[in-house]
């Protein structure tokens, strides 16, 4: 509204004289509206304004907001893997809705003494829009954690649906190349996913929870859709709103690690019916990653990225 000033003290003060104008048109005496800005933006723009004269041109600004008013809930991190070669992705939610807004992603109000605590927040992901997305994406996750762990007998169960592409994942030699080489996640398909804020733990919590990718028309903020590359998860796109893709089916993506190596912008997937039994060839696209963004992918989240560029 153009008569409500969004002011940064330090900054803008002068933008205050605006509320004159604001107190005419409504014909009030008394009080008056104005508006802070973004929490994040606040205690950084004072400095940026400062160094403007340097001209500076990259800025990288990391926040905490995660962590505040946590009190004694801290956890760390789950262990994020690196991109695997290959994926097979279980379908664990699919929202048609024009927007998934950032509290049917993860509710604020609710979950804020969680807010360090990844295990417990993740709880909520997407609960006002799709309750069975927690209970799916655990069930699917279930499968790579046995993968990791070297459990072959459960992680084949998981794998043997590529019999549908043609892969004998009950050979043993197979199994143990697929093991080594072959994701096992989640992925979601939503519309237009990530308006609003777009606060941290929309992508954060679906990656705890073992998401490795998700698809949409398009993002509805640069914000999250940067979030969910910065914790490891592709970002696809497909353009037709008339997606062939259910609740249940899988999502094979032979060479991807290469893929996202080489630049790819569209990407050979094939999707597997839920019982196995068929497939169908599906086009993904894979749009405007830039370097950095290629190798955070390639490193399975930002965290695995920083640690390699410290030799950890």
């Amino acid at each position: 509204t153009p008569d409500v000033p969004m002011v940064v003290p330090e900054i803008n003060p002068e933008h205050f004289e605006v509320i004159k104008d604001q107190k005419k048109r409504l014909g009030t005496t008394r009080g008056f509206i104005a508006v802070k800005p973004n929490c994040s933006i606040q205690s950084y723009a004072p400095v940026l304004t400062a160094w403007k004269e340097f001209e500076p041109t990259e800025v990288v600004v990391t926040t905490y907001q995660a962590i505040s008013g946590a009190g004694k809930t801290f956890k760390d991190w789950p262990e994020m893997a690196a991109l695997a070669d290959n994926l097979i992705l279980k379908v664990v939610s699919e929202i048609h809705d024009p927007v998934t807004t950032t509290d049917e992603l993860i509710p604020s109000g609710e979950t804020a003494s969680y807010r360090s605590n990844p295990y417990k927040i993740s709880e909520f992901t997407l609960q006002r829009k799709d309750p069975q997305y927690v209970p799916n994406a655990k069930a699917a996750q279930a499968f790579e954690k046995a993968r990791l762990a070297g459990d072959a007998a459960t992680a084949q169960k998981f794998y043997s649906v590529l019999h549908a592409v043609g892969i004998n994942a009950d050979a043993p030699e197979v199994l143990s190349q697929l093991m080594k080489s072959t994701g096992i996640g989640s992925v979601l398909y939503a519309k237009r996913p990530g308006d609003g804020s777009a606060r941290e733990y929309a992508a954060s919590c679906q990656k705890v929870l073992g998401g490795l990718a998700n698809i949409c028309i398009d993002y509805a903020t640069k914000r999250y859709r940067s979030n969910c590359v910065n914790w490891g998860m592709l970002p696809f796109t497909y353009p037709d709103e008339n997606i062939d893709l259910a609740v249940g089916e899988y999502v094979w993506l032979p060479g991807i690690r290469q893929a996202v190596a080489d630049g790819a912008t569209e990407v050979a997937a094939s999707v597997i019916s839920a019982d196995g039994t068929k497939a169908r060839e599906m086009k993904l696209e894979l749009k405007d990653v830039t370097e950095s963004e290629k190798k955070i992918l390639l490193a399975g989240s930002m965290i695995n990225s920083y640690r390699e560029d410290m030799g950890l």
